[in-house]
């Protein structure tokens, strides 16, 4: 774990929430590969309405994983990578338990298995 903070459970859950959706995720990701990028850009060929992509941008912002500023009439969109940071970081405290519980697991597996009595000898 980084010394970064931790999110509140209400702070995940919105932005899991915000992660949940394929198109907000193809939004962020489009972004962050670029860094910053216009609304238009982001969304590109996604088959939504207008309206559609403003609620994603809006719910994306609310989660904290972009920031929008005006660019003239454009309005351009660029990664906050913290949150993101945040949430990778609760997604790992759980895979080392996750990885701890399966390997002990196997190991219990294993030593039923070299039992004398083990059905499968």
């Amino acid at each position: 774990m980084t010394n970064r903070e931790t999110l509140s459970e209400d702070g995940l859950d919105v932005v899991f929430a915000a992660l949940a959706d394929s198109s907000r995720r193809t939004i962020l990701r489009r972004v962050a590969a670029r860094g910053s990028l216009s609304v238009g850009d982001a969304s590109a060929d996604l088959d939504l309405s207008p309206a559609a992509i403003s609620k994603h941008v809006k719910v994306l912002e609310h989660a904290g994983l972009i920031a929008r500023r005006l660019d003239g009439r454009r309005h351009i969109l660029s990664l906050e990578s913290d949150r993101l940071l945040l949430a990778e970081d609760w997604i790992a405290r759980y895979r080392t338990l996750w990885t701890t519980s399966v390997n002990r697991l196997a190991d219990l597996a294993a030593a039923l298995e070299r039992q004398p009595d083990h059905p499968a000898r």
